[in-house]
Order: C-alpha cells, then structure tokens, then sequence
C-alpha cells in the first residue's frame, strides 16, 4: 500500500503542470469581442492587431517582446503618431488575444506571422520594423529575408546578440523533461514577480501569466529564439543597406550594453544611442525620449 500511494504521488507530481496549465483561462470568444482593434485569421491561427497614429503617414510595424504583448507600444505609438506615423502593433502567437498556434516558436514561425499579417494588411514594401527585445531579433530576421520590403530597422532593447538570463529560466530553458516540469509549476509565478510593479505594463503580464498556452509560449520562445543570435541577419542588412538604428537603456539588466558593441562589430553603418538612465522598458517608461531620438534622426 505504501509503495502504491508512492507511485501515485509521483505520477500527481508530474501531472501538475499539466493541471496548472488546464486550470489557466482559456481565450474566450467574449473576450475578443469587447478587445480593441481587429482580427485577422492567419496561416497559423488567428493574430490581434491594432492601428494606432493617422490614416495617412509612413508605416511602423512594431514587434513586441517575450513577456510583453502588443500593450507595451501603446505609449511610443501616441508619440509616433504625433511625428506622423502610422503603427501597426500585433499580439505575437500565444500573448494578448492571437491565438496560442502550436509549433516551435523559432525564427520561422514568428517570421510566418508576420509575413502574413503584412500580406493581410496589404504592406508590400517601405515598411519600417520597429523590435523591441525578443522582436528586435524577429525584425532583424525578417528585414534580412525580405530586404527589398524593408525601409528601415529600430530596435529597442533589442535581443540577437546578448540577452541576461536567471538561474530559474536557464534550466527550464536547457533541460527538456524537468524544464517543462519547472516552468509549467513555478514560470507563471516567476513571470508575475519579474513584472514591473505598479505599473500598467505589469499589470498586463501577470493578467497572461494566467492565460492558458502563455507559459508554454513563452518556455518556446526562449528555447527557440530568444537566443538566436542575428549576427548574420545584421552583416546582410549592412550589405543590403538598410538602415538600422538601435536605443538601448544604459540601466537594462535583461539586454546588456555589451549588445551595442557586437552590433557595432556586425553592422558598421547602424546609428546607436544610449539613454543613460532608462532600464529595460524603453517603449513605455521612456517612450517620450525614444520618440525624439526618432524625430532627430528620421
């Protein structure tokens, strides 16, 4: 009897990330409906998206990053918009309201949303990609593809070069079996307590860390992409001349300076600046500073 209630005991153990994960809020139909913006039912599943600034204007297509759905654009979008551009912002699969789409969620998955968001949106060339961390390295990716659609580069914190990482995430991230073990138990709560407190932004992703397909998404995202670094995505945008400007925050524990320095190495023509105080959440908390860094050198 005691062998078997031993056995039962580890099976529930193993089955509790399972059960944690079947326990998150599932997207309701509800949702979408009272959510902002649209709907667009892409190749992978169905991607959220919004239009922020004037009708008329150059277009930014802004990526947002690991943790941080389309939201964390909403402050930089009202200061672009001012300068007379047009944002188009999308929750990435698995975040906001797009759809948790399955598959590894490497370089070719992210690269397949977009490519069919700016085909549902008719954006054939001229587009500008503005990244901010994880999706600084999806831009950098697909500008390098498809240059000939690309007008420009911004990137903001971006990853594709260093990224720091907590002991927590670094064995869930390396480890198959346990990893998935760990980061469905602990990840959501781990999420909730990097957040920034007090803060809109923060609020946000504690709301996804209790979404259902979110952990999985984002344990996907670290092992598939966040790390790949663009050094060669970034030697062929240089080849290609597109431009490339990168903001970094000079307090940024996540993106380290040591970043500016490899994007200098890969890509001589990138413009860079350092905003000396700003942490890692330059497009909210310092959206003001990066919309003039823009306007100064458009």
């Amino acid at each position: 009897m005691t062998a078997l209630l031993i056995i039962v005991a580890l099976i529930l153990f193993a089955l509790l990330p399972i059960v944690l994960e079947w326990r998150r809020r599932p997207m309701t139909e509800a949702q979408r409906r009272a959510a902002p913006g649209n709907f667009a039912d892409l190749s992978q599943g169905v991607t959220h998206y919004r239009w922020i600034g004037p009708v008329r204007g150059p277009v930014i297509v802004a990526v947002h990053g690991l943790t941080t759905p389309s939201p964390v654009f909403d402050n930089l979008a009202g200061y672009l918009g001012g300068l007379g551009y047009r944002t188009l912002v999308y929750d990435l699969y698995g975040r906001g309201y797009s759809d948790a789409a399955p598959g590894p969620q490497n370089e070719a998955f992210f690269l397949r949303q977009l490519d069919d968001l700016l085909a549902d949106q008719g954006l054939t060339d001229d587009v500008i990609l503005m990244g901010y961390s994880m999706g600084g390295a999806i831009a950098c990716a697909f500008a390098a593809a498809q240059s000939h659609r690309v007008a420009r580069i911004i990137l903001l914190a971006s990853a594709g070069m260093n990224v720091a990482e907590s002991r927590f995430w670094a064995i869930s991230r390396r480890v198959p079996v346990a990893g998935n073990w760990l980061a469905g138990t602990f990840g959501a709560r781990q999420i909730a307590a990097e957040a920034a407190s007090g803060t809109a932004i923060g609020k946000v992703q504690r709301a996804q860390a209790g979404r259902r397909g979110y952990i999985p998404a984002v344990l996907s995202s670290r092992r598939h992409m966040l790390f790949a670094r663009q050094e060669a995505a970034l030697r062929t945008l240089g080849r290609e001349d597109v431009p490339v400007q990168a903001i970094w925050g000079g307090q940024d524990k996540v993106i380290p300076l040591t970043s500016l320095g490899l994007l200098a190495q890969w890509n001589r023509n990138a413009e860079q600046e350092v905003l000396a105080d700003a942490d890692h959440s330059l497009p909210w908390r310092h959206a003001e500073a990066v919309a003039q860094f823009l306007k100064e050198n458009r």
